[in-house]
């Protein structure tokens, strides 16, 4: 036993050098050891119980992992041997040595002192499976009888760990050990005893050895300096600290260089350690306009204050209420260019001027709209043709003037027809017809932008179309300007102009309103 313990204080010393780690704790909780054992074995063949004359020894690996102050887990992996007589002679008559492979989990129940206490007693049991290679020789010239088997066994026993400083574990322990097998399998006798105490072949065994505690110690912020020792635990990850673990401030100002936009430099916690020269509450290091006067209510830059945008600082704007985008002049009011009355964000005509009734645009006159309004009458086509005829041409001539002298108006060509004809066939050349009057216009170099032409058909009729007067009055053009950007006149007047298809749904209803002819004739189409 004492060679055992020789050794294994060796190796501990040996580990205490390479090792700068804590004992095996919460913050270490894995350690990986070597340990020597000696056994001595009880069975029929005897009883060496107690008997420390050369007993057989073997060793082992462990690995234990630490759970809490109660409990470790323990793995081991060792070789074993076990022999009776225990002093290998051969004059016995019966004689036997075994050699097992063995892997086992124990459970080390510990007393739950602190873990800076350098001595820590337990109590281990652990199951274990091992693989057993026998021999057994009945008398000392008979042949020996060899075996191999497989059981299952396990130790119960205790110990004590012995914390070496902050380097590793030395630990020694007692255990009793016992195999799940007949009782003549190991020794090759059976003595038909009926207890479990007798029946069972069973071996103390004596282990000591060290462990290499692995891991780092407890350093929940990772800043380098151990919970223990840290007055400042919450530091966050890559923060520079001090030897008490708590981040550094170079400029003394009390904020943290890592949280310190200016660590160089004293400065105030509310703007994240810079300094504020004006005292207008934006860091100098980020003022645009660091002599500010006292008083001035400013922007994030440092800048006085401008809330409507308009670049006049709010102290010297007489207009501070003007809309985003807008321009303005040296008072922050909104440029009129035309001088009408009307700024020119709300003016449509910012250049020419007009009333605000009319957003800022000049009217057309009386005698203009006039023109306008009776130009339906002069404008003539061919018959049932979108062809117009040359004495519509001085009217158009007079609108296309009005468009030239008013450049911010455009115009809306609409045709109608009266209700002859196929509803289809009457959509179309409505349309047809606003469109050559159209064409003319742009042939008289009108922007095709200005003008836009559209046939309602026969659905916008201004009189009854069962009379020719009334159906003379439905055949007509109409010429409304309106001012660019606004709604199309022809629809806020009529609507959107109908599709084919929409005329098409209402085709059944109106040749259902028809009698139906006594006699077929020949068709006859009307003028439009």
């Amino acid at each position: 036993m004492k060679h055992i313990c020789y050794k294994a204080a060796l190796f501990g010393v040996g580990l205490l050098t390479a090792s700068q780690a804590n004992a095996q704790t919460a913050d270490r909780k894995t350690a990986i050891g070597l340990h020597a054992n000696a056994t001595q074995y009880r069975g029929d063949l005897g009883n060496n119980f107690w008997k420390w004359d050369n007993m057989p020894y073997s060793g082992g690996l462990d690995i234990t992992q630490y759970v809490g102050r109660w409990l470790d887990l323990r793995l081991d992996l060792d070789y074993t041997r076990l022999r009776n007589p225990q002093d290998g002679s051969v004059g016995t008559a019966r004689r036997f040595k075994a050699q097992m492979y063995q892997a086992g989990l124990g459970f080390k129940l510990k007393l739950p002192v602190k873990d800076e206490f350098f001595l820590h007693p337990y109590l281990l049991v652990e199951p274990q499976f091992s693989w057993v290679l026998a021999n057994r020789y009945a008398t000392p010239t008979a042949p020996n009888s060899f075996t191999r088997f497989g059981t299952f066994g396990g130790h119960v026993g205790g110990g004590l760990d012995f914390h070496l400083g902050e380097s590793a574990v030395f630990f020694a322990q007692v255990t009793q050990a016992y195999l799940q097998t007949d009782d003549a399998r190991l020794d090759g006798v059976n003595n038909n005893a009926t207890t479990f105490w007798d029946k069972k072949d069973r071996y103390l065994q004596f282990t000591a050895g060290v462990r290499a505690n692995l891991g780092k110690a407890k350093d929940e912020d990772g800043d380098g300096v151990s919970d223990k020792k840290d007055k400042c635990p919450g530091t966050p990850a890559g923060v520079k600290v001090d030897a008490t673990g708590c981040p550094i401030d170079t400029d003394g100002d009390g904020v943290a260089d890592y949280q310190d936009k200016c660590p160089d430099v004293k400065g105030l916690a509310a703007l994240q350690g810079c300094p504020d020269a004006d005292n207008d509450g934006v860091a100098d290091n980020d003022d645009k306009c660091p002599n500010t006067p006292a008083g001035v209510r400013v922007d994030a830059s440092g800048c006085p204050l401008d809330s409507d945008g308009d670049k006049v600082p709010d102290n010297l704007d007489k207009c501070p209420n003007t809309p985003a985008g807008t321009q303005v002049d040296a008072n922050g009011c909104p440029l009129d260019r035309d001088g009408d009355g009307v700024p020119d964000f709300q003016d449509r005509c910012p250049d020419r001027a007009g009333p605000a009734s009319n957003k800022g645009c000049p009217e057309i006159k009386a005698e203009q709209k006039k023109i306008l309004n009776e130009a339906t009458k002069y404008i003539n086509f061919d018959f049932n043709k979108a062809t117009l005829k040359s004495s519509s041409f001085p009217k158009l001539q007079q609108m296309v003037q009005i468009l030239n002298e008013y450049p911010d108006y455009s115009l809306s060509i609409a045709g109608h027809t009266d209700s002859k004809g196929a509803d289809d066939y009457n959509l179309k050349l409505s349309y047809d017809r606003a469109a050559a009057a159209r064409t003319y216009m742009l042939s008289k170099g009108i922007p095709a932008d200005r003008i836009e032409a559209r046939g309602y058909g026969e659905t916008k009729p201004i009189a009854d179309n069962k009379t020719a007067a009334g159906q003379a009055l439905n055949r007509r053009v109409d010429f409304d300007p309106y001012l660019t950007g606004e709604s199309n006149a022809a629809e806020v007047k009529y609507g959107p102009a109908p599709t084919v298809a929409e005329m098409m749904k209402t085709a059944p209803a109106k040749a259902s309103a028809k009698k139906a002819p006594a006699k077929k004739k020949a068709p006859v189409r009307r003028k439009k």
